[in-house]
């Protein structure tokens, strides 16, 4: 598949978790090529015809349900990141953050798309990305889901995210949605660069890929041996690894003993990957901000060093890593 760099993520990317649950992302950017394809077909005789194109690119807010999730949010985002607003007509909050995000989405004017998801009207896909409180908002980057924020957030605030994410949806996957305003009727969006990748990079994103978890890290390992410094590789290596531990854990079980008994350092490392792989970055660094502050000894050192883990998995400029290293530093010194 291609472009094989946008199976993983980076920067603040990095707390993505792969959307294998939800659709088979690993068939996105395959099937986002066909679509592109089509919809320059079909744009290039709306054009000839001088009608309006089937759909254009001026469509930048798009309702989405669970039979469209895969077409317009998991495809489309190999060519922008969308942002997913997860909403309900009784949420007040929501009501008030729903208008911000549609102002921003045309003052970037094709940067990004905003699918705006029901949680009412579709509870699968809610269950899914593990929503559980509203507003809930995310992004989708070249087929990786990343938590983005939850609850009202200022316009100023969300500018923010949303540089940082485009940012780093075009360094590193060239996706980078409809640079300088929307395409006008009749235009397609360029097709994203592709870049060549390492056979061993390759069979480890297969790997998994395939829920092949065992053969993914050893397969990055491999890569890592060979090239140290390789990012991508250790981010692979970094979110295998977190899947891996997490196989076969209860989610309430095992919030229920980190809450009994919040001295016991491994419930609180399954408690934490669990905060992570569910979309709550904070909780699961704070979580073992508190755990490094109440131990000594190896105790400490075992919940500073996953904590480390998964700074690794978010990427070290993301704010909410540098605010979680600034607390632990604040509880180690």
């Amino acid at each position: 598949m291609q472009p094989r760099n946008s199976r993983l993520n980076s920067s603040a990317l990095r707390g993505a978790v792969d959307l294998a649950a939800v659709k088979a992302a690993g068939e996105a950017a395959q099937k986002a090529e066909q679509a592109r394809a089509e919809r320059a077909r079909q744009a290039a005789a709306a054009d000839a015809d001088g009608a309006a194109p089937a759909q254009s690119a001026h469509q930048l807010v798009i309702d989405v349900t669970e039979d469209t999730f895969e077409a317009e949010v998991v495809q489309r985002s190999t060519e922008v990141p969308v942002v997913i607003d997860f909403w309900a007509e009784w949420c007040g909050p929501c009501k008030q953050l729903s208008p911000v995000l549609e102002g921003l989405v045309e003052e970037y004017a094709g940067r990004f798309v905003l699918a705006k998801i029901d949680v009412d009207a579709n509870p699968l896909l809610s269950q899914q990305f593990g929503i559980q409180g509203i507003p809930a908002v995310m992004a989708v980057v070249a087929g990786q889901l990343v938590p983005l924020f939850q609850g009202a957030e200022s316009a100023a605030n969300i500018r923010q995210i949303l540089d940082q994410l485009i940012l780093v949806a075009e360094q590193r996957f060239g996706v980078a949605g409809l640079a300088g305003g929307a395409a006008a009727p009749g235009e397609a969006p360029a097709a994203a660069p592709q870049r060549p990748e390492d056979p061993a990079l390759s069979a480890a994103h297969d790997a998994l890929d395939a829920g092949d978890l065992g053969g993914a890290i050893q397969a990055y390992r491999n890569v890592l041996a060979d090239q140290p410094g390789n990012t991508e590789a250790k981010l692979g290596l970094a979110q295998a690894e977190l899947l891996k531990r997490i196989e076969g854990l209860d989610l309430q079980a095992v919030r229920a003993a980190a809450a009994a008994d919040p001295k016991d350092v491994e419930v609180q490392l399954k408690a934490a990957d669990l905060d992570l792989v569910g979309g709550h970055v904070e909780d699961a660094f704070g979580r073992l901000v508190a755990t490094v502050g109440r131990t000594a000894g190896e105790d400490r050192d075992t919940a500073r060093l996953r904590l480390l883990e998964l700074f690794e998995v978010i990427g070290p400029e993301d704010p909410r890593v540098v605010a979680a290293r600034t607390a632990l530093a604040r509880v180690l010194f």
